[in-house]
C-alpha cells in the first residue's frame, strides 16, 4: 500500500476545494466540493466557477484575489447550485501562483432557531398562523367601510384593508419560501409618505421629522417589502420610548455592501431619541426570536435584514441612549443576474 501523494490527499479532504484560473474557469475540483455543488469533478473542469456557484459578486472577488495578490474571506455567503438548491457557506480565496486561485468552501448548516427547529419552518408556521386573523381583520374593515358615513373613518377603514392585503402578501411569500421579490421602480420619498400615513394613524405615535435629499432618483425594489422594513424600524423606535423619529435620506458613494463595494447606495436612516439598544442584545439583535420585550416575537428585525439582503443591500445600526440610527442601504444600480 503506497503512501498517498499530495494530489490524493487533497482529493480525500472533506473541505470543498477548487483551483480556478485567471479566466474564472475551474481547473480542478475535489469530490467534497463536487458534492456541495451537485456536480461531478470531471464535469466541473472547464466551467466558470460563477456558473456552478450562482453568486453575482464572486467573479469580481476572484479578480481582486489575483490583482491584489492576497487572500479574501467571505462569511455566510448564500449561492445557488444545481436543481435550484441554495447553499450557505464560508469561502476563502487565495492566490497560489501568478494565475491560479485556490478556493475553499466550508458549507454551513441551515439556520436554526434556539430550540433547534429550522428557521424557515418557524417562519412558515408563523405566516400560516397569521393568515386567518388577517382575513377576519380585512372582512371587518370592509364592513366598516361600507357602513360608516364619515369620510375620515372610511379612509381609516380603507387603510386597514390595504395593510391587511400587504401583510397577507408577505405571509404568502413566507409560505412559498419567501417567493420572488417584485422588483420595480421605488420613489423613496413617496414610500416614506406612505409610511407617515400609517404611523400617524397609530395611537401615541412619535413625532416624525424629515431630513430628505430631494435630488435622489428612483431606486429599485419591492415596495411592499421595503415598507415593511421601515414600519418595523419606526414601531421599534416607538416601543423603545422615542418621542421623535427623524426620517433621513442620503446617497452614500463607494458603499460597502457585504463583500462588494457599489458606486452609490441609497441610505434611509431612521433616527430616534429612545432608550437605545440594550447592551445584552447588541451582538444578536438581527437574529430570529431575539427580542428586548417580553411580548416581542423577535421576527421583525430578522425579517427586515433579510429583506435588505435580498435587495442586495444591508441593514445596520448604531445606538446610544437618546440616539439610535437604523440605516437601510439599497444599491442604486441593478445587480448583475
Amino acid at each position: 500500500m503506497h503512501a498517498p501523494n499530495q494530489a490524493e490527499l487533497l482529493t480525500l479532504l472533506s473541505t470543498g476545494l477548487a483551483i480556478v484560473g485567471p479566466d474564472g474557469r475551474v481547473q480542478w475540483l475535489n469530490p467534497a466540493l463536487g458534492e456541495v455543488l451537485d456536480v461531478g469533478p470531471r464535469t466541473a473542469v472547464g466551467q466558470e466557477l460563477t456558473a456552478l456557484m450562482r453568486e453575482p459578486g464572486l467573479a469580481s472577488q476572484l479578480t481582486r484575489t489575483l490583482s491584489e495578490r492576497r487572500a479574501f474571506n467571505l462569511r455566510g455567503i448564500t449561492f445557488g447550485v444545481a436543481r435550484g438548491r441554495e447553499v450557505t457557506a464560508d469561502l476563502t480565496m487565495q492566490p497560489i501562483d501568478e494565475d491560479r486561485i485556490l478556493v475553499e468552501v466550508h458549507a454551513l448548516a441551515p439556520d436554526l432557531t434556539p430550540g433547534g427547529t429550522p428557521l424557515s419552518a418557524t417562519l412558515r408556521g408563523f405566516a400560516h398562523e397569521v393568515k386567518n386573523p388577517l382575513a377576519g381583520l380585512r372582512g371587518a374593515a370592509q364592513l366598516l367601510e361600507r357602513r360608516v358615513v364619515e369620510e375620515d373613518l372610511r379612509q381609516l377603514a380603507s387603510m386597514v384593508i390595504g395593510e391587511a392585503d400587504r401583510l397577507a402578501a408577505l405571509a404568502d411569500g413566507l409560505l412559498r419560501h419567501r417567493g420572488a421579490a417584485r422588483i420595480g421602480p421605488v420613489n423613496v420619498h413617496e414610500l416614506l409618505e406612505r409610511l407617515e400615513g400609517l404611523v400617524g394613524a397609530e395611537a401615541d405615535a412619535p413625532r416624525l421629522r424629515h431630513d430628505y435629499d430631494p435630488s435622489l432618483p428612483d431606486s429599485l425594489g419591492d415596495t411592499d417589502r421595503l415598507l415593511q422594513v421601515l414600519l418595523n424600524l419606526t414601531r421599534n423606535a416607538g416601543e423603545a420610548g422615542a418621542e421623535t423619529i427623524t426620517l433621513r435620506t442620503r446617497v452614500e458613494h463607494g458603499a460597502r455592501l457585504g463583500e462588494r463595494t457599489v458606486r452609490a447606495a441609497l441610505r434611509v436612516d431612521v433616527v430616534d431619541d429612545g432608550r437605545g439598544v440594550p447592551d445584552e442584545l447588541r451582538d444578536s439583535l438581527f437574529q430570529p426570536l431575539v427580542s428586548g420585550r417580553p411580548d416581542g416575537t423577535g421576527l421583525g428585525l430578522a425579517l427586515s435584514r433579510e429583506i435588505a439582503l435580498e435587495h442586495g443591500g444591508d441593514l445596520r445600526y448604531t445606538s446610544r441612549p437618546g440616539e439610535t440610527v437604523f440605516s437601510l442601504y439599497l444599491p442604486m444600480e441593478r445587480p448583475h443576474d
